[in-house]
């Protein structure tokens, strides 16, 4: 089937073009790339791709549209695109549960896969939330979450998780042999709908969340710190009971590192009980690919739903 990217010039929009031409059923039909447009670009894993204007875009000849345009300039393009026939996949967060009250289904997988599988339109995930929300998810649905409890999520993240765009503060210079919180005071654009998730879920838990910038090119890594209602003697237990059977999700028994996921769409998650201290705490870890089950590989991996595929086609395991 014929898909476009739109704003395929930047980190995620790249691998999303790189995964659709090596996709069995995916063709790719346009990438588009205003400041770029007619030129050809090299992408990951080798192939290249010449990008076109966004306004020329041929969205009529598209099954199915990646959005990864910029937020706030994606939504606009989403109604192009449905309005000529294509279902969509937006990697903004225009879309996303807590950023907007249209009902998009959001395409966090493992939990949503039935919605995501009937849908035209689906709003893919942040990054960092991939990371936390799937390592919460099965201890808020065993209620294993203390209430009025405080979650604390520290992420460290490669800087491809800030875009394409040129910083001063993203030179080479500022960030090698250097490493540093951001978006501190618990204000982070993501939190929206790591909370709106959170609220659905009907946790009486507040979400304290840090990220960190490291200085390589792609990855996160997530820890996170739970007060539970119970001492539970197998940590991990939790975790194979809600995803047995999960292809994406690595179960492990030591923590993660990136190297274990980089350039995969999987996400490794680890658990430990935490020792002296004065109420049952769990420590999870979570690790993920930033642009592949953070950005791009969730967006395939959705976009194999709402095409009838199988769910794991073109994706790296």
């Amino acid at each position: 089937m014929p898909v476009g990217v739109l704003g395929a010039s930047g980190y995620a929009g790249r691998e999303l073009c790189a995964l659709v031409q090596r996709h069995p059923r995916m063709s790719l039909a346009f990438a588009t790339a205003n400041e770029q447009r007619g030129k050809s670009a090299e992408l990951p894993g080798g192939g290249a791709v010449t990008f076109v204007a966004t306004d020329d875009a041929p969205l009529a000849e598209a099954a199915l549209v990646f959005s990864s345009l910029p937020h706030g300039a994606s939504k606009l393009w989403v109604e192009r695109a449905r309005g000529a026939g294509a279902k969509v996949v937006d990697l903004s967060h225009d879309l996303r549960i807590g950023n907007d009250t249209s009902g998009v289904p959001y395409g966090l997988t493992e939990l949503r896969r039935e919605q995501v599988r009937g849908a035209d339109v689906v709003a893919n995930p942040g990054c960092y939330p991939t990371s936390i929300l799937l390592a919460l998810l099965p201890l808020v649905e065993q209620g294993l979450i203390a209430p009025g409890a405080q979650v604390i999520a520290n992420s460290a993240s490669g800087v491809t998780g800030a875009g394409f765009s040129a910083r001063t503060d993203l030179l080479f210079g500022e960030i090698t042999e250097n490493y540093r919180a951001y978006g501190i005071g618990n204000t982070h654009r993501h939190l929206n709908e790591m909370r709106a998730m959170m609220g659905e879920w009907h946790a009486d838990a507040d979400l304290i969340f840090t990220p960190h910038l490291l200085p390589i090119a792609r990855g996160i890594l997530s820890s996170i710190t739970i007060p539970l209602t119970v001492d539970v003697a197998d940590a991990m237990a939790p975790f194979r009971a809600r995803y047995a059977g999960e292809r994406f999700i690595e179960l492990s028994d030591a923590p993660p590192e990136l190297r274990h996921v980089n350039h995969r769409n999987v996400v490794r998650i680890h658990a430990t009980m935490l020792q002296n201290v004065r109420t049952p705490t769990m420590l999870v870890l979570s690790a993920i690919d930033n642009l592949m089950k953070g950005a791009a590989g969730q967006a395939v991996q959705n976009a194999n739903l709402m095409l009838g595929f199988e769910e794991s086609a073109g994706l790296p395991v």
